[in-house]
């Protein structure tokens, strides 16, 4: 689910700057233009989900007609100065609300919630590698899948369960050369170890008791393909030595036959264990484990990434709706208390929990208190609750204030006197400093999780790396 796109029409230079500043801030899409300029945008008006108009612009009627008949069904809100005259009959009923600015932050954020969410199509998945979100970790695991997609070299899957490693094995394969032959998944720590052999290099006839035809082995399935070795760290030691032979000589023979069979085929294995660990304690074979890891990608835990956390609810839903599996809805608040849980299960528990959400509340939205009883322990961020906008007392007329200076959270802790210099202090710098002190204290605090250290400052993940970029630059 991607945030609404919103059309900001307005003449007035200061509000426009304003608004389109908060709704950036609030992570939504926003383009912004005159009533003189904007039907190029209303043209593109498939682009938006929702229009905010200002109040004093020229034919503000004929504006609001013009937009109706453009849009369609697309909500439109009247942006007014506080005790402006109401509007005429004709005009209320083209409106889908009429907003007072400045605002506080919970008539904006009701606004907000009541727009349409954005749905992209599931071949979006596509474009992304099927691993949706925009973190820079994530983006690094598509950057290293883009570096060996084209070889043959073997690559090693690292992750936790549930992290989705197959999926970065299907982007593998899609990617690469081998793309129109067989991708062939095998989870090995599935299958019991005495039938494994049977199931990766096949068997003749009469090989065993209960062979009563020939079968073709997942090798022979995958040729001129890729195999996925899902859980390779869960193979038995003596396939383990067959497999390291069949990497070497590309070649192998059937249960029950001494004929040999020559094979191509590219081997992606994955694995959640430590498989260096594993070799210490005498449950991998070293030689196997290098022949392996010529390319390791390791695929980030959720909580790493929990900025991702919209967009791969966005991908679920998408994909459930692809299936007609059903579909559902959660608001900015359920998301962000989301965003604030462990996921022990990673993307296969998030996805768990979106299916289970559609099946109880079909079609229907999800806020926060809707959401299981392990996720209540959790609470909004106050950035969702407490913030209230406030029109600046100093700022002259036409002039351009920073806006964000007028989010002001409600106090909690009063500060200790600070005595001023008697040469004067330079207070923006003084104030960038002390906040990037406090930031420093927060993430050695809370071991570098940036998630926690926005917890403990007050603010939200997003608002936090943001801050962090602007360090680094």
């Amino acid at each position: 689910m991607a945030l609404p796109e919103i059309l900001l029409i307005d003449d007035n230079g200061t509000r426009i700057q304003q608004i389109e500043t908060v709704l950036r801030f609030l992570e939504y899409g926003v383009t912004a233009t005159g009533s003189v300029d904007c039907e190029t945008a209303l043209n593109d008006s498939d682009s938006f989900d929702a229009v905010f108009v200002g109040e004093g612009s020229e034919k503000q009627a004929a504006l609001i007609r013009t937009i109706a008949e453009k849009t369609g069904d697309m909500p439109i809100f009247l942006l007014v100065d506080k005790g402006a005259p109401p509007l005429a009959t004709a005009i209320q009923q083209l409106l889908a609300g009429v907003l007072e600015w400045p605002t506080v932050y919970s008539l904006l954020s009701e606004l907000l919630n009541s727009l349409p969410q954005r749905l992209e199509p599931p071949k979006k998945a596509q474009a992304n590698k099927g691993l949706a979100g925009h973190s820079k970790v994530i983006q690094k695991t598509r950057d290293l899948i883009d570096q060996v997609a084209k070889s043959d070299a073997t690559v090693l899957i690292l992750g936790e369960s549930g992290t989705g490693k197959e999926v970065v094995a299907q982007a593998l394969h899609r990617a690469s050369l081998r793309k129109d032959k067989p991708f062939v998944p095998v989870n090995c720590g599935a299958i019991p170890g005495e039938l494994l052999e049977s199931e990766l290099f096949g068997h003749e006839k009469g090989a065993f008791t209960g062979a009563l035809t020939s079968r073709q082995g997942r090798f022979e399935m995958a040729e001129g393909g890729t195999l996925f070795l899902d859980e390779i760290g869960d193979m038995p030691m003596p396939m383990q030595v067959k497999l390291l032979r069949v990497l070497q000589e590309r070649t192998f023979e059937r249960v029950g036959s001494n004929k040999t069979i020559h094979c191509d085929v590219r081997v992606v294995a994955a694995t959640h264990r430590n498989l260096e660990q594993e070799i210490n304690e005498k449950r991998f074979r070293e030689d196997l484990y290098y022949r392996l890891n010529v390319f390791p990608i390791e695929v980030p835990s959720l909580r790493e990434r929990v900025e991702d956390i919209p967009y791969l609810i966005n991908d679920l839903i998408a994909r459930m709706e692809a299936a007609n599996r059903g579909s559902v809805r959660l608001t900015h608040k359920a998301i962000a208390v989301l965003m604030q849980h462990h996921w022990p299960g990673n993307v296969r528990e998030l996805s768990n929990l979106i299916e289970r959400l559609a099946i109880i509340y079909p079609e229907g939205t999800v806020d926060a208190v809707d959401l299981p009883e392990k996720f209540q322990a959790y609470e909004v961020p106050e950035s969702a609750q407490a913030v209230v906008w406030e029109e600046p007392e100093t700022a002259e007329e036409g002039e351009a204030d920073d806006v964000m200076s007028a989010f002001k959270p409600a106090p909690s802790v009063s500060a200790g006197k600070v005595q001023l210099p008697e040469q004067g202090i330079d207070l923006k710098e003084y104030l960038t400093d002390l906040e990037n002190e406090l930031i420093r204290q927060a993430l050695e605090e809370c071991n570098g999780v940036v998630a926690h250290a926005a917890k403990l400052l007050n603010m939200r993940r997003t608002t936090l790396v943001e801050k962090l970029r602007k360090v680094d630059a």
